[in-house]
């Protein structure tokens, strides 16, 4: 992903909004407002898709669902248990009102990484994305169909074509049912790993104050200030977050999200953004924290083209506060310039 001219500091890629008028409402923003809410689901899932294979596994469990930016978004979490294993995900699905259509990407708590976007959009009450992937090194198409929807239930489709898109394969078939209400609770996880709670200080709403360099890598000392709250909700107990952020100044307005997952197997976290009216999830900035402070890196482009890597760091992280700098460096990390200060204090 290319870097936008702004990135939010609390790791939030952001996009400033001119003025004060309202987000125009295209058609489509709303398509997944069904969605909202507890539901129990019931899974088949094709064991060794592409192979011949008729084998058939289920899984039972719930997905809870909540609004994003009003609708424009929203936050799935899956949780089901089968005969071998238990299986947690997670998936954000954001609205592009450029091309109006819908981007979901799905991850797993045993992973920490972020899959490939499925795009596309609903038509006469039918979803269908689609995105390229790879199965056991192979290069497939997928796609996935919401459809059946009532007030009450729908189904989820996967499927993956090895000649194009001339034949599907279903190898996961999904129903949901509108739960009233009830709600799952998550298993405890393995606590002796200090990293995987790095950002619990976060959970909660905090004040935010902003100061922006404008112009950075080009000899500016032009800053701007934002001021606005910013509210972090926990997912898988810890494992992961999502952070909204809500912020307004002289040079317009700021508002962003930030989904961080944690890699048990890296020992990091990836921090991936969206900016309000984009639709689009970027790549994600990876690192740890160590001795209290949280560093994580990136390469990105700049809008003129120039390739940059890009420095969040954590510090004086305490129950009440914390501090967040970004800086870029145009020279391989020799020198670098802050371009975001940013300070959280708990109202």
């Amino acid at each position: 992903m290319s870097l936008r001219p702004l990135l939010i500091a609390f790791c939030f890629v952001l996009q400033t909004i001119p003025g004060t008028a309202a987000f125009a409402a295209p058609d489509g923003q709303h398509d997944f407002d069904f969605q909202v809410g507890t539901w129990t689901v019931h899974v088949k899932l094709l064991l060794h898709p592409l192979s011949g294979s008729t084998s058939w596994v289920q899984y039972d469990g719930t997905h809870v669902v909540s609004k994003v930016w009003g609708g424009r978004a929203n936050l799935g979490v899956l949780e089901i248990d089968g005969p071998s294993r238990h299986i947690e995900g997670q998936s954000l699905r954001l609205y592009n009102p450029k091309t109006h259509q819908w981007s979901f990407t799905f991850a797993q708590s045993g992973e920490g990484t972020m899959g490939p976007p499925m795009i596309g959009e609903f038509k006469g009450g039918r979803g269908e994305f689609f995105n390229q992937g790879t199965y056991n090194g192979r290069a497939v198409l997928v796609r996935s169909i919401t459809s059946d929807i009532t007030p009450t239930t729908y189904r989820d489709e996967y499927a993956y074509s090895a000649d194009g898109g001339r034949t599907w394969e279903t190898n996961w078939i999904a129903t949901f049912t509108l739960a009233n209400g009830k709600t799952q609770t998550a298993p405890a996880f393995d606590s002796s790993d200090p990293q995987q709670h790095a950002f619990d200080f976060e959970w909660g709403t905090w004040r935010a104050h902003l100061r922006r360099l404008l112009h950075p890598l080009t000899g500016s000392h032009t800053w701007v200030s934002y001021d606005g709250p910013s509210v972090v909700r926990k997912i898988w107990n810890g494992r992961a977050n999502l952070g909204e952020i809500n912020l307004a100044g002289s040079a317009g307005r700021i508002v962003g999200l930030s989904l961080r997952l944690y890699n048990p197997r890296a020992h990091q976290w990836g921090i991936s953004f969206s900016a309000f009216g984009d639709g689009i999830l970027g790549t994600p900035t990876v690192g740890a924290f160590i001795n209290g402070r949280g560093e994580f890196y990136d390469q990105e482009t700049l809008a003129n083209g120039r390739a940059i890597y890009v420095r969040f760091v954590f510090s004086d992280v305490s129950r009440t506060h914390f501090h967040f700098e970004q800086a870029f460096s145009d020279d391989g990390g020799q020198t670098w310039e802050v371009n975001w200060i940013a300070d959280f204090t708990k109202p």
